[in-house]
């Protein structure tokens, strides 16, 4: 397995108002992240929080290309970003157990964090197509470049795994610093991830070294 030293290239936040960060997400312009009782986008190039959303995100945030995806509790909310509207409802598979959730292949992916891990899930019915073990506790959820990533936090040490999804084998591990946690994680496509800081309220942009 490849093991590699995080190499954070910009921190975001603390953002006013905001105790802690829980799901982020990425939709080609803006960064989504989970707040507890708002989803706020926040502009990767000036920092600054250009939406707020008054919903609830207690865990994982997705976007589809067109709806953003938000663990509430027991409960996953398909919402119009635009106006906040709550559009459908399933329930979340670890029944309010639930961390990261990814959007791939038609599915979300959502993370179980103590019970360490992934579930494939039909986002019209809520239907748990596959389960995914870990050995960690599994935090944000994402995929990039047909590769699965999560995050792991426990006690004060975090880091970013690529997973197998076939068979939840470790393939390569991005080590946080000491003391810095992973909470949400997405992918901006290419050469970063950004990962939650849960309660320190912040949001740092990870480099990720591009297979192609």
């Amino acid at each position: 397995m490849n093991r590699t030293k995080a190499e954070i290239v910009r921190e975001y936040g603390p953002f006013p108002g905001v105790d802690q960060v829980h799901g982020v997400t990425f939709d080609g312009q803006n960064i989504w992240f989970a707040a507890g009782g708002s989803i706020n986008a926040l502009d990767p190039a000036s920092g600054e929080t250009v939406r707020t959303l008054d919903v609830a995100g207690h865990a994982g945030t997705a976007f589809d290309g067109k709806h953003l995806f938000q663990i509430a509790e027991d409960r996953i909310h398909k919402i119009d970003p635009t106006t906040g509207t709550v559009l459908a409802t399933i329930p979340a598979p670890g029944g309010g157990g639930d961390s990261g959730m990814a959007w791939a292949e038609g599915s979300l992916w959502v993370g179980q964090y103590r019970s360490r891990k992934i579930h494939q899930v039909d986002p019209e019915t809520g239907k748990v197509l596959r389960v995914i073990e870990s050995n960690r506790f599994v935090t944000g959820v994402t995929w990039v470049d047909g590769e699965l990533w999560h995050g792991t936090w426990e006690g004060d040490e975090s880091n970013l795994r690529h997973i197998d999804p076939k068979t939840g084998e470790v393939l390569e591990q991005i080590e946080m610093p000491q003391g810095t946690v992973v909470s949400g994680l997405e992918s901006n496509g290419s050469d970063q991830f950004y990962c939650g800081g849960g309660r320190s309220g912040v949001i740092r942009a990870v480099r990720r070294k591009s297979k192609k």
